[in-house]
């Protein structure tokens, strides 16, 4: 059982078909909430469901494309019109190539702002609304540790996600003084055992050494897992953080405290 109660809630994970989204997802239908969501992969989305229902909580599949503005927009209208209302939006889509600032082609620098930076964009943009009419709530934006110190291989990957950081402040601060009562916040996991950091190893000529490495790099000595992200979210989705915005939250096995 979750310690965090979030029976009568819904919330929408961009994402939420695989990774640290499915895992957000398990963690946030173990805790009450009913779940959308949301990815370009219909099938991966019908087996997230079918995982999830074992739960009991009511969910929905949504298609997006989030560096598409009406196709975000279009998101979480749907929601709201399949679940009823909208408290918690995660926006956890994203992206990691592998590329360092001279390797980096202009269009993939692009791309990379497009889903993990855009993204996150839209989903604040238009999220807020219905969270205003839902009474308020809580939006979490998946950063990185990449966000908060640098990665020689990751030009596009650290900006994005740093961008990430400080636009979760903005939003905060807009937000808090406008008295719409909706929090924002940031996450901030280290390298994390999903099938994108499999796909980032891939394209490495050495996965299984690069994999120990990244490991190591993490005082704790492991990855972290999708499970151990989950259950920050949880929190910052939850009453239990009803002072928390415009924080940064790090799950980094310490790797920026040295």
């Amino acid at each position: 059982m979750s310690p965090f109660a979030l029976h009568g809630r819904v919330a929408l994970i961009t994402g939420g078909n695989g990774g640290i989204g499915l895992g957000m997802a398990h963690g946030l239908a173990a805790a009450g909430a009913a779940i959308a969501i949301a990815g370009r992969d219909e099938a991966k989305g019908e087996r997230a469901a079918a995982e999830l229902a074992k739960y009991g909580v009511a969910t929905a599949l949504v298609q997006v494309d989030v560096t598409d503005e009406a196709s975000c927009r279009g998101m979480v209208d749907k929601t709201v019109a399949g679940l009823g209302r909208l408290d918690i939006l995660v926006n956890n889509a994203g992206i990691g190539p592998l590329g360092s600032i001279e390797k980096t082609t202009l269009e993939e620098w692009r791309g990379v702002h497009a889903v993990n930076l855009d993204g996150v964009f839209l989903g604040c943009k238009h999220g807020i609304p219905h969270l205003r009419a839902a009474g308020g709530g809580s939006i979490v934006n998946m950063s990185s540790v990449a966000g908060l110190i640098g990665h020689p291989a990751l030009a596009a990957y650290c900006a994005s996600k740093g961008g990430v950081r400080l636009l979760t402040k903005s939003v905060a601060l807009h937000c808090a003084r406008r008295g719409y009562n909706i929090r924002c916040n940031s996450v901030h996991p280290s390298f994390a055992d999903t099938p994108m950091l499999d796909s980032m190893l891939a394209r490495t000529d050495d996965p299984a050494k690069m994999r120990s490495a990244w490991s190591a790099a993490a005082p704790i000595g492991r990855l972290a897992q999708p499970a151990e992200v989950a259950r920050t979210i949880l929190f910052l989705a939850s009453d239990d953080s009803a002072f928390t915005t415009g924080a940064e939250l790090v799950i980094d096995g310490g790797m920026t405290a040295a």
